[in-house]
């Protein structure tokens, strides 16, 4: 699959650096990285399958999401550091224990290569049961959503990804796919060998997604990483503290 791709900065004696993004995201939710890096490096954000630009497919595992990643750095000289959050974090992960030569470094934000027992579905739910019809703004579209949602921050995220253009307007997600496959968006595939390169996995210190049992995990099918906690933030704790996981990530892939 073609994934929607936006490029910044201008390749140089390093590997280019990939950008996956996480469930229900796009690209340009991991820009604060992307801005950080493009002094320096050639920077490619993608949209995975089923986001944004990209195009929809009814599969949506990890085999499926690794091999999009692996179809981009061939496209684009063969090596790659890749750095995922979430969803894209998990696919990169893949990637690097599946294809291990298209990876110099991978860096993973708020997530562990383990299964989660929890289901965004909910989300999907709200998100079917909105009506967008009428609506021509993104304001409008958040007191809709707000009947479904609580959260202002979580409702700010998914409307990112809502193309006003249309009429009604419609999400720029596979909302039937991502539904089928949650199984397997929250679990962990079998199989693949260890990844002996660099390796960072950042988590936030108000997030539950990096446990005891991710924590244990890691080491095992990654035996160079670092596993590092940002204090203060959560799950998007590139959102909530860019400056100093910018930070990191940069140091790590420029190292």
């Amino acid at each position: 699959m073609e994934l929607s791709l936006t490029i910044t900065g201008a390749a140089g004696p390093l590997p280019p650096v990939l950008l996956a993004h996480g469930l229900f995201g796009q690209g340009r939710n991991l820009g604060v990285i992307a801005r950080a890096l493009a002094d320096t490096r050639q920077v490619i954000a993608v949209d995975m399958r089923n986001h944004g630009d990209s195009p929809w497919d009814p599969s949506h595992d990890y085999e499926a999401m690794a091999a999009d990643l692996a179809g981009v750095i061939a496209a684009h000289g063969g090596r790659a550091d890749v750095v995922g959050h979430s969803m894209g974090g998990k696919a990169a992960m893949w990637l690097a224990l599946t294809r291990p030569q298209l990876v110099r470094r991978l860096v993973a934000l708020d997530i562990a290569p383990v299964a989660y027992e929890h289901s965004q579905t909910g989300i999907i739910d709200a998100l079917d049961a909105t009506d967008l019809t009428g609506i021509s703004s993104r304001s409008a579209a958040d007191r809709a959503l707000a009947a479904q949602l609580d959260d202002p921050g979580v409702r700010a995220f998914l409307l990112q990804s809502l193309d006003l253009k249309t009429q009604p307007p419609r999400w720029k997600m596979n909302l039937a796919a991502l539904r089928a496959q949650m199984q397997q968006l929250t679990g962990w595939p079998d199989g693949g060998t260890r990844f002996t390169g660099p390796a960072l996995f950042l988590h936030g210190g108000d997030s539950p997604y990096v446990g005891a049992e991710g924590k244990a995990a890691i080491p095992t099918l990654f035996p160079q990483a670092e596993i590092a906690c940002i204090p203060g933030a959560g799950h998007w704790l590139h959102a909530e503290k860019p400056a100093e996981v910018a930070g990191r990530v940069a140091t790590f892939v420029n190292g």
